[in-house]
């Protein structure tokens, strides 16, 4: 399948792969058709989907399941009036229907907006009425309907609500059953119904760590920019189970969850649990469906690394990524401690497929995010869109888009001109996010560029003191921010929270002080320390920096 839109698939070195890494791009390229159904084609039964839930229960379908299902989707959305170009929300979890509807979405040309079941009525409300969002298909859990039953009348275009499960609200449309009853096959679109690469395929709300939240939106390329976040960084296997720890409302799951790994023909690991995280479950469902590669953002590691991994059997595991947040080189050691596996980081955004990661042909240095990705022209750039010199910090961005617009990179805010102006300039896209360059190429990254400290002249990012921090025994979990000092502008502030058996206290407090100064340059170290419960968070699960900047620029 790979050698279908990848003419080369092998590369000799990552010099090789930088120079020859080429996409064929078809220009009716469609996921749904030219990659499920290719698979079904080719073998009836080859597996695609595992879903389990916390009783270990099971359900495997193959991707010719996959295509029968999805064709009966798409003929129950065409049904109820969902044509090409609408735009329809999905709240699903990791049910079966996640996948069942995105790929029958796809099939139509409408749009697919994922999101997460955590959605309060105004999420809801403002989600709808950005996108002129028609329809949405959800769970039935009770908070979930009744919030989207708060505000449903405030949403004018939105036609109908149709639920998974067996809760089904008077109003709302039995999924299941009215699915069921439709035809398994969908004949592929043509004339003004088809799909051109181009068009709109795709939509996720950023997390919001700003403002509102704005909507990205991706076209029908985007899935064949995941080639190389599957193939070269998840290094998946054909046949092989990929775990993924992503709700199907993150952009996390197009990431991880369904594009590039279907490419490869890997199969997907649906992880469909309820409740707060449970590191030691998830221990267990590893060794329980033997996965052979598996993704995880850095707070799944923290708590992962904090549990005797010597009484779980992970022999399955031959690839463990992680991406999200930047890697502490304390959960890198511990990690291959454990298990005797290096974790390979990866860095991108929702805008974006993988652009920075640890690739095969370099070893890892614990703390960088690894190398530029060949799919993408990229660069560092200080403030004038000069390119830095090693060891320089700047802001990462795409160049020169007027020649290529990579498979993968969003193509807009949706809706949005003032956000498409400020990270669209220069023949160039910004990501926003600052980083250095070393001597070999390695990229180590900073922050975003609010999140950089500037406090007596020294230019502080957070990650390098969050680092520090970590190899403490007594931090799980850490931000480092700015705060607001009389005499320096910015001193750095350290909100911090205790692993199990350790309490607060002034002596804790100094002991970590002390610790940083030795861990890494003394000028950096915390001068306020907080402890906290939990650290704030978005529904992606990224911790809030900009939140407790803005609590305590108010406390002051």
């Amino acid at each position: 399948m790979l050698e279908k839109y990848l003419p080369r698939v092998q590369f000799d070195s990552y010099e090789d792969f930088k120079a020859n890494y080429k996409l064929t791009i078809p220009e009716d390229f469609n996921f749904a058709y030219d990659i499920i159904d290719d698979w079904a084609k080719q073998d009836k039964n080859k597996p695609a989907l595992v879903w389990v839930n916390d009783d270990f229960q099971e359900e495997r379908l193959s991707f010719y399941d996959l295509m029968e299902r999805s064709n009966q989707a798409a003929n129950f959305y065409k049904a109820k009036g969902i044509k090409k170009g609408d735009f329809v929300l999905l709240i699903l979890k990791q049910r079966v229907e996640a996948w069942i509807c995105m790929i029958a979405l796809h099939r139509i040309g409408a749009i697919v907006i994922p999101a997460t079941f955590q959605l309060m009525p105004h999420d809801i409300e403002y989600r709808c009425n950005k996108a002129g969002i028609k329809m949405i298909t959800c769970i039935d859990e009770d908070e979930l309907l009744y919030n989207i039953r708060q505000v449903r009348s405030q949403c004018p275009s939105l036609e109908h609500v149709a639920v998974v499960g067996g809760n089904i609200p008077e109003d709302c449309i039995n999924f299941r059953k009215e699915v069921a009853a439709c035809s398994k096959e969908f004949p592929r679109p043509v004339g003004e119904e088809s799909t051109n690469v181009h068009d709109l395929m795709l939509g996720y709300f950023t997390s919001g760590t700003t403002g509102m939240p704005k909507l990205i939106v991706h076209d029908y390329a985007y899935p064949l920019g995941h080639i190389t976040t599957a193939n070269y960084w998840h290094q998946v296997q054909e046949g092989g189970l990929h775990f993924v720890s992503a709700d199907s409302g993150w952009a996390k799951f197009g990431w991880g969850k369904i594009y590039g790994q279907w490419i490869c023909g890997a199969v997907i690991v649906a992880y469909d649990t309820e409740g707060k995280f449970d590191p030691h479950h998830m221990l267990k469902t590893i060794e329980y469906l033997k996965p052979t590669t598996f993704c995880a953002p850095p707070t799944v590691y923290r708590f992962l690394i904090k549990e005797d991994l010597s009484k779980y059997d992970l022999s399955c595991l031959k690839k463990c990524t992680i991406a999200g947040e930047p890697l502490n080189p304390e959960v890198f050691n511990k990690f291959k401690e454990a298990t005797g596996l290096e974790l390979t980081e990866g860095f991108g955004q929702s805008e974006t497929t993988v652009i920075i990661a640890n690739f095969p042909w370099f070893p890892i240095k614990p703390g960088s995010t690894g190398k530029f990705s060949p799919l993408y022209d990229l660069d560092i750039v200080d403030e004038n869109g000069e390119s830095c010199e090693d060891g320089i910090v700047g802001t990462v961005v795409v160049k020169n888009l007027d020649k290529y617009h990579p498979p993968g990179l969003l193509v807009e805010y949706y809706k949005e001109p003032q956000a498409n102006a400020a990270s669209f300039y220069d023949n160039m896209y910004s990501t926003g996010d600052t980083a250095w360059r070393d001597g070999d190429g390695y990229i180590w990254f900073v922050g975003r560029n609010d999140d950089v400290i500037k406090c007596s002249g020294y230019r502080i990012g957070p990650f390098e003191v969050e680092s520090a921090l970590m190899t403490h025994p007594s931090v799980l979990e850490c931000a480092v921010t700015a705060a607001p000092d009389p005499v320096r502008g910015q001193v750095v502030k350290a909100t911090i929270v205790l692993a199990r058996g350790f309490t607060p206290s002034d002596q804790l407090k100094k002991e970590l002080q002390s610790h940083v100064k030795k861990e890494t340059a003394p000028y950096k170290y915390p001068r306020i320390v907080e402890f906290v419960e939990e650290l704030p968070k978005t529904m992606s699960g990224k911790i809030r920096r900009g939140q407790i900047r803005e609590e305590d620029r108010k406390k002051q």
